[in-house]
């Protein structure tokens, strides 16, 4: 499926992830770029204007995504790694985009409709707090989908709609003038990625304040994973393994053999919920130990991300301007 693909990767910068996330995208997408021949990964630090105004807080969620990353594995001597506004070029593919991008496909950007209805149900204007970054949001994620020629977007389900979006105008371009200027992306969505429950059953989300961090002390691990809801069954008497909360999560980050003994334990009446809420503290702590020493170290030496976000910037540049000057060549008639 790789074989001479160029993959492509944007991240936002919205804060320490937490296991969910990593389980869920980020170690999926790490895995994946780092066996692709070509892999681009970018911080989308303009998308996260739109949201984000105050610089402090912007900075600090970039360095943090940034740590992230790195701490997991992503190998910046083969990933392209960089921040999206250290690629002038984009900004200047956007505008050449706009003139190909009908209004009636922002009109149908999901993350538009979702704010509109938001307001209609707090009985506020439709447009009401949405700015025109937000609007064209989906033209921007296009221009950094095609500018590096990319064969490959990984998205969740939510985003499909943007790869889409990027071969709709990529198409009108191409066949306005007659030949192939662009490359029409395809989208990946990794089928077997974790659904990882919270401790209180939904979804791990922070929104919902029942998540599992990656980067906190042990101490604060163990109070999360000892929060996950469990009923009062005594030890003795045999569960479903999959009744149990704690074995869902579990699920997404034991080997087949920890799993295993698991489950047994909760048939046979063996193990309580003591027992396993220690084996999933466990596993979450080898999962991460490692990362988690690269995170805080990274942290602690920006510069040398820094480093590294520049060296990307360097290589993906070429590539960009190359794109630049092929759209405006034909755009323009030179």
């Amino acid at each position: 499926m790789l074989e001479g693909k160029v993959v492509l990767t944007g991240v936002k910068p919205t804060g320490t992830p937490h296991l969910g996330n990593y389980l869920g995208a980020i170690k999926p997408v790490i895995n994946l770029g780092n066996k692709a021949p070509s892999h681009y990964m970018f911080i989308a630090d303009y998308h996260a204007i739109n949201a984000e105004k105050d610089p402090g807080v912007l900075n600090q969620k970039l360095k943090e995504i940034a740590c992230v990353y790195l701490a997991f594995g992503m190998n910046p001597e083969h990933t392209i790694f960089y921040r999206q506004s250290d690629i002038p070029e984009i900004p200047e593919i956007t505008t050449i985009l706009y003139a190909y991008t009908p209004k009636g496909l922002m009109n149908k950007s999901h993350a538009y409709k979702a704010f509109v209805d938001k307001n209609r149900e707090a009985g506020k204007p439709d447009d009401d707090g949405i700015n025109m970054g937000l609007y064209t949001y989906p033209t921007l994620m296009a221009a950094d989908i095609l500018t590096f020629n990319s064969d490959i977007v990984p998205v969740g389900k939510d985003q499909v709609q943007h790869v889409e979006i990027a071969r709709d105008i990529a198409g009108a371009i191409n066949a306005h003038y007659g030949k192939e200027l662009l490359k029409l992306p395809k989208f990946h969505i990794e089928e077997r990625v974790a659904i990882v429950p919270g401790t209180d059953g939904r979804k791990m989300s922070k929104s919902y304040g029942n998540v599992i961090p990656l980067f906190e002390d042990d101490k604060a691990i163990k109070k999360a994973v000892f929060s996950v809801q469990t009923d009062s069954r005594p030890i003795e008497e045999p569960k479903d393994p999959e009744s149990v909360m704690i074995y869902q999560i579990y699920k997404a980050i034991a080997t087949p053999a920890q799993l295993q003994e698991m489950a047994a334990g909760l048939k046979d009446g063996k193990l309580g919920y003591g027992h396993i809420k220690n084996m999933l503290l466990d596993a979450v702590i080898a999962e991460i130990g490692e990362a988690r020493e690269k995170y805080n170290y990274y942290m602690n030496n920006f510069h040398l991300v820094e480093e590294m976000l520049a060296k990307g910037a360097e290589r993906a540049r070429p590539v960009a301007k190359e794109t630049l000057k092929r759209l405006k060549n034909a755009v323009f008639g030179r």
